[in-house]
């Protein structure tokens, strides 16, 4: 029984992250900050930073050209069953957040694994 409200409570939180949020691409993310939004596009790269514990994950272009840059800080990297910067590394993705602005340059904190989804 508790794994069926678990459950449940897993899908309304996938419902509730992905149905809330307007979808856009990676080149319209800057004319949305401080807004929750979904995020559809390709991640060119990413990588690791090991002495920080961050994990950055580069959207829509490769870096230094990215247009939208996916931050995973700390125990959040370890919610990931395999490394982030790998498994999205070419691949079509949708993103759910809201975007923050990063010394100019447009930012989605990931901090579930509910808000990258494979396209």
């Amino acid at each position: 029984m508790k794994k069926i409200i678990g459950l449940a409570g897993l899908f309304i939180a996938a419902f509730a992250i992905t149905s809330s949020a307007q979808s856009i691409t990676a080149k319209e993310a800057a004319k949305h900050l401080n807004e929750k939004v979904m995020v559809c596009d390709q991640v060119y790269g990413g990588k690791f930073l090991s002495s920080s514990n961050i994990t950055l994950i580069d959207v829509g272009g490769s870096h230094p050209n990215e247009l939208l840059t996916l931050i995973i800080k700390g125990d959040d990297r370890k919610k990931f069953k395999t490394a982030p910067e790998e498994t999205f590394k070419g691949k079509k993705v949708c993103i759910t957040g809201q975007i923050i602005d990063y010394k100019g340059k447009p930012e989605i904190m990931i901090t579930d694994t509910l808000q990258i989804k494979l396209q």
